[in-house]
């Protein structure tokens, strides 16, 4: 992978809870067009890492930049307003709504009414969006105005990445995207993945499931009680090395790259 300058990174980020160390001055980076998968076992950090990215947590110390310039998130609606998307395990989407309403949850589209009065949500323009919006990223869903609980649980997952992929100007923050679903599922996920990555943003991707991270990441960062352990590009990754890495049975310690 060539060189290139990150587009979003955090350097030397802590954060405790009491005496516990979730993250112990942490560094952590995703360039552009790039898919990084972000493992670890159970306590590790990855949770609290998220958080910080996304702006749910600040740390204690470290720094934040995004394109070069420092950041300091007061909420995730910072984070949100510049680009960065993040979706949880729990995908968030609303089951009674449309899928075209759940793509545009929050940031609905309205029509004036009378004289400008109140005014009316512009469904057919946000049904009409929501479509091309996730052909974008290869969702080929009947129709846009279809409730979500009519969906497969493959199908919410393929909305809810494909709504992020879709408002994600910068970075896209991926936590856990294939649990819970089949084999078949988890494919049309990963191909998300790799839309998203060509249409150049940054893909963060926090994953259990590591023959999925060796599949469609670049490059892996592994943590282990809240310390970058290993960072190396995914070739140089096999699965029983990652598992070693995760699990301490492996100790090197590999952190520059590039």
């Amino acid at each position: 992978m060539s060189e290139q300058s990150p587009i979003y990174e955090v350097r030397g980020v802590s954060k405790r809870y009491g005496s516990v160390v979730a993250l112990d001055a942490v560094d952590f980076k995703v360039s552009a067009g790039e898919v990084v998968g972000l493992v670890g076992d159970n306590g590790a950090g990855k949770s609290t890492l998220v958080k910080i990215l996304s702006g749910a947590f600040k740390p204690d110390s470290g720094q934040i930049f995004l394109e070069g310039e420092e950041r300091k998130w007061d909420s995730p609606r910072d984070a949100l307003n510049v680009g960065i998307e993040t979706l949880y395990q729990d995908s968030g989407l609303a089951p009674n709504l449309t899928v075209s309403q759940n793509v545009f949850l929050g940031r609905e589209k309205t029509v004036a009414g009378v004289l400008g009065a109140l005014g009316f949500l512009a469904k057919r323009d946000m049904n009409m969006q929501a479509h091309k919006d996730l052909e974008e990223v290869g969702i080929a869903l009947p129709e846009s105005n279809r409730s979500v609980s009519q969906l497969s649980g493959g199908q919410r997952q393929a909305v809810a990445i494909g709504r992020a992929v879709a408002w994600a100007r910068k970075v896209i923050i991926l936590d856990e995207p294939t649990n819970h679903l089949g084999a078949r599922q988890a494919v049309e996920v990963l191909r998300i993945i790799r839309a998203a990555k060509a249409k150049g943003l940054g893909v963060v991707l926090i994953s259990h499931t590591l023959p999925h991270v060796l599949e469609v990441t670049d490059r892996i960062v592994v943590l282990r009680l809240g310390k970058v352990v290993r960072e190396a590009p995914t070739s140089e990754f096999t699965g029983d090395s990652l598992v070693g890495t995760i699990t301490g049975t492996i100790t090197l310690d590999t952190r520059d790259s590039e």
